[in-house]
């Protein structure tokens, strides 16, 4: 590998892609956000190497990647916790991981969640495609997703190396996330809503990086037919005819034509990102004055 090409994919595990920020600004055109899918670990790991925190990462799906380094570089693992060993030598998880050149980084499969992302001191440097270098599977916009033999440059940085621990993510066996109700919840009876929150929902394997397929009680609209398409935002809960809730989540289309019957919180969506198949997930009506906007990559 030459000097561009600092990290060769020896082993991608399950389904590994890069991601960054997104492409936002870009669903009029019919353009998904994408991005990492929990914004949060992607930028605790930016900043413990001293990224900025739009810079890519590299997001694995149920970890067992093993990724060979041309030239030593610092690197950051967040997300869902898993075993890390830098040429047999085992690492933690609570800070930046010096790996040296010619080194192998072996990252083994999660104990809970789903999601663990790798940054790297200067960032994977992909050509962006409008902006952003994140993989989107829904548009197949972006890098392909990780193969074997992949080669991925790195970036230059003379950022301050963060001296942070990064916290292990506590991820719930249970999650319980706040959902703001509507924009179409008046399709449904007056009981679905309470319905949506009485009993906990199952996550099928099914699920993606576009959304999150629920197994409950099925929710009962008042009103037939479909609505005509619509913008879709991340964390809405769409309901299709079989009344069984998704999740949208990164890779979300930005319309869609069945009723959304709430909209998760912008700050439980790293959490419900990283529900893997089987996890057990609660939803809690929460007041409209009590989900104020925010910006989940500065948490």
């Amino acid at each position: 590998m030459d000097g561009s090409g600092v990290i060769e994919v020896v082993e991608p595990g399950p389904y590994a892609t890069v991601q960054d920020l997104g492409r936002p600004g870009y669903a009029h055109l019919g353009v998904p956000r994408s991005g990492a899918a929990d914004s949060r670990s992607a930028a605790l790991a930016n900043r413990l190497v001293g990224n900025p925190e739009s810079a890519a990462v590299i997001e694995l799906t149920f970890g067992g990647a093993v990724l060979r380094f041309a030239r030593g570089v610092w690197v950051a693992i967040t997300g869902a916790f898993c075993p890390v060993e830098v040429d047999g030598r085992t690492e933690g998880m609570s800070g930046p991981v010096w790996v040296p050149a010619n080194a192998e980084l072996r990252i083994g499969m999660p104990s809970c969640g789903l999601r663990t992302y790798v940054g790297v001191r200067g960032g994977i440097t992909v050509e962006p495609v409008l902006g952003s270098r994140s993989t989107d599977s829904l548009s197949g916009l972006g890098p392909r997703p990780l193969q074997r033999g992949t080669v991925l440059p790195v970036g230059e940085t003379g950022a301050t190396l963060s001296v942070d621990l990064a916290p292990v993510a506590p991820f719930a066996r249970q999650p319980v996330v706040g959902v703001i109700r509507g924009p179409r919840d008046d399709w449904f009876t007056p009981d679905a809503l309470r319905d949506l929150c009485a009993e906990p929902y199952e996550v099928t394997s099914e699920s993606n990086r576009v959304g999150l397929r629920l197994s409950g009680r099925p929710l009962t609209r008042s009103r037939q037919g479909e609505l005509p398409s619509e913008g879709m935002v991340s964390g809405a809960i769409q309901v299709p005819p079989n009344g069984q809730p998704i999740v949208f989540l990164a890779d979300h289309p930005p319309t869609g034509g069945y009723p959304v019957i709430g909209v998760v919180r912008s700050s439980d969506l790293p959490a419900v990102a990283q529900c893997r198949p089987g996890t057990r997930i609660r939803f809690r009506l929460t007041a409209a004055q009590e989900w104020p906007p925010t910006k989940p990559m500065s948490a």
